[in-house]
């Protein structure tokens, strides 16, 4: 194991054969191979990053740059929509009430940062106001799927130890199923309120945010007796900006350029198994469920 400080991590979007140009910093590792490889070194970290994504910037490839030490993390804590999973829930669900224009142009202010994300969801969620509750099943049965590595994520690290968080500012609907579906230890999110037959148009209080992502994240370490530098968290929008801050490996997944401009690494190319490979996971230790 390499006792240098600094690898550069470069990992290819799927099914692409990574290109390696004339790039001179260290003695290259394939991860997988033609997919993703380490490049341990011990120079500027900063102005290797800037080099190496210049040298890769015509090839599909996500570049960054990582410690070694710590470098397998503990726990996983992860945003639900559109980060987990291929989509916003809410926004389906407005769409089931026609309303999907309206909603989704504010869903997509408040994951910029734009609004403030409680009064943001509030106001979303008073538009639904009467939408019959076979909506929310029908929108997870048509509309929401597993991103791709979702499972060989949690699977391995839970294999090597690691504990893993759903942590969403969606609603407790959906972290129940897409939870279980990926195998999350554990879920956490907002509740949706009804009157047992269509939605009241409210949230039940307290509403998770950003602030209680992070506060999520700082419970999990000290009930575990963990260290935040041993979590890795991951998530797209500004609401995961809290949480992606404070853990030892912050991810921006197909990110908003508020959220890829301050998180320690951000992925656009590759799945989420890229979280294993930042994590210097090898394919032979990766799992793959069916």
């Amino acid at each position: 194991m390499t006792t240098l400080p600094y690898v550069l991590s470069v990992i290819g979007a799927s099914e692409y054969a990574v290109k390696m140009p004339a790039f001179e910093v260290g003695r290259e590792h394939w991860l997988s191979e033609g997919r993703a490889l380490d490049i341990p070194f011990d120079h500027d970290p900063k102005q290797v990053l800037e080099r190496a994504r210049r040298h890769f910037a015509d090839q599909p490839v996500d570049v960054n740059v990582v410690r070694a030490a710590n470098r397998r993390k503990k726990l996983l804590i992860a945003d639900m929509d559109s980060t987990i999973i291929n989509c916003e829930c809410l926004d389906e669900l407005a769409d089931m009430a026609g309303l999907k224009p309206i909603i989704a142009e504010i869903t997509e202010r408040a994951m910029r940062g734009e609004l403030d994300f409680a009064e943001a969801l509030r106001r979303r969620v008073a538009m639904l106001k009467g939408l019959d509750l076979s909506a929310l099943g029908r929108v997870y049965d048509e509309r929401i799927r597993l991103d791709p590595g979702a499972k060989s994520l949690v699977a391995t690290m839970k294999k090597h130890g690691a504990h893993t968080m759903l942590v969403s500012g969606g609603f407790s609907f959906y972290t129940h199923r897409v939870a279980q579906a990926a195998g999350f230890d554990m879920e956490q999110a907002n509740v949706l309120l009804h009157d047992g037959k269509v939605l009241t148009g409210e949230v039940a209080n307290p509403i998770l945010g950003r602030e209680a992502k992070l506060a999520a994240l700082e419970e999990a370490v000290a009930k575990l007796g963990i260290h935040t530098d041993d979590a890795v968290a991951v998530g797209d929008g500004a609401n995961d900006l809290a949480m992606i801050g404070r853990a030892g490996l912050g991810v921006a997944y197909r990110a908003k350029p508020v959220v890829a401009e301050a998180a320690g690494a951000s992925v656009s190319h590759g799945d989420l198994t890229a979280l294993l490979y930042l994590q210097g996971y090898s394919d032979s230790e990766i799992v793959r469920p069916d």
